[in-house]
C-alpha cells in the first residue's frame, strides 16, 4: 500500500463529499472497504462511530484514523492533508475569484440576493430544531401535555441571556446541558 494511493482515495472523498457528513460515508465505505479492503465492514462501523463521537468532520476524522491504521502518522497526515485539500483549493479559488471582481455590479447583486436566502436556510433550521426540542418535532402541539416545558423553559432563559448580557455561547451551551440533566432527572417522573 503506497502513500499515494491513501492520497488519492481521501482526494477523491474530499472533492466528492457534497452534502454534509453522512452524504460523505458511502464514498469513504467504498474506498476503504470495498475498492482497498483496507478495514473490514465491522471495522468500517467501527469508524463511522469513533469519527461521529470526536470532533469534526467525519470524513476528516476518518481519514486520520485510517490514514494512522494503514501508514502510521505519516499516513494519518496524507490521509488529511489529502481529505481537506480540495475545500482548501476550492476555497482558494472562490475567494481570489471574489476579490479580483468584487467590484461587478452582478456580482454584488447577486450576493445580496443569496444572503436573504442564506439567513432563510439558518431560521428554517432554527425553528426545525426549536420544534424538535419545544414539541417533539411538530410544528404545533395537539395537547399541553405534548410540549416540553424543560426544554422551553431552557430555551427561553439561553435566548434571554444570550440577548442580555451576551455571554460565551459555550457556557450557555454548558449551564443549559448542566441545568437539563438535574431538571431531566429530578422531573423525569412527572414530564
Amino acid at each position: 500500500m503506497s502513500l499515494l494511493q491513501l492520497f488519492f482515495s481521501f482526494f477523491q472523498i474530499g472533492l466528492f463529499s457534497f452534502g454534509g457528513g453522512m452524504a460523505a460515508i458511502p464514498l469513504i465505505q467504498e474506498q476503504v472497504v470495498d475498492l482497498h479492503n483496507w478495514l473490514s465492514l465491522t471495522e468500517f462501523t467501527d469508524l463511522v462511530t469513533i469519527a461521529e463521537m470526536t470532533p469534526g468532520p467525519i470524513a476528516v476524522n476518518a481519514s486520520t484514523f485510517v490514514g494512522i491504521r494503514i501508514a502510521g502518522l505519516t499516513g494519518a497526515f496524507v490521509a488529511t492533508f489529502a481529505c481537506i485539500l480540495p475545500s482548501c483549493m476550492i476555497t482558494f479559488l472562490l475567494a481570489w475569484l471574489y476579490f479580483k471582481y468584487q467590484n461587478l455590479a452582478w456580482i454584488q447583486g447577486t450576493l445580496s440576493g443569496l444572503r436573504p436566502a442564506i439567513v432563510a436556510l439558518i431560521a428554517s433550521a432554527g425553528v426545525t430544531i426549536f420544534c424538535l426540542a419545544a414539541f417533539g418535532g411538530k410544528a404545533v402541539p395537539n395537547a399541553v401535555s405534548d410540549v416540553n416545558w424543560i426544554g422551553l423553559a431552557l430555551f427561553a432563559a439561553a435566548f434571554a441571556a444570550l440577548r442580555k448580557w451576551k455571554p460565551n455561547p459555550i457556557y450557555v451551551m454548558l449551564g443549559c446541558g448542566a441545568a437539563g440533566g438535574i431538571l431531566y432527572t429530578i422531573m423525569g417522573g412527572i414530564m
